[in-house]
């Protein structure tokens, strides 16, 4: 008699799958639906990318807009991930990447003369930060 192989569900697979891509030494976070568009992002990102977390977090920390702000609290969120989760060390870390990509967009109207209507696009984006230990 054969022994017939069971087959694992799809959930389990998916798992397995991301343990492999993400190496032990990261820490990861995503926003999403964050209201600020993603050209505006992208600027806050090219800043803190390559940057030592500690370094991020004070680039952050002093610069006016609030799309740095928005990323402040997901880099703290990302450490406190690599240390609680992870047992990183905070000093060992660095932003290895950073993303920043366009999300859903919220279509509303503005009334205008004559019975008219304009459109005004409310864009979102979504980032992600990667945190890994500099070795």
């Amino acid at each position: 008699m054969s022994e017939t192989k069971q087959k694992k569900p799809n959930s389990v697979i998916r798992r397995e799958r991301a343990k492999l891509r993400k190496p032990a030494g990261t820490a990861e976070v995503t926003g999403r639906f964050l209201r600020y568009s993603a050209r505006k992002g992208r600027l806050i990102a090219d800043m803190i990318r390559g940057l030592n977390a500690a370094q991020a977090v004070s680039v952050l920390t002093y610069t006016p807009r609030k799309a740095a702000q928005t990323t402040l609290k997901m880099l703290k969120s990302a450490l406190a991930n690599a240390q609680n989760t992870k047992k990183l060390k905070p000093e060992d870390l660095y932003v290895k990447a950073v993303m920043v990509d366009e999300g859903p967009t919220m279509k509303r109207v503005k009334p205008r003369a004559r019975g008219r209507a304009d459109r005004i696009s409310k864009r979102t984006c979504r980032a992600t930060i990667v945190l890994d230990e500099r070795s």
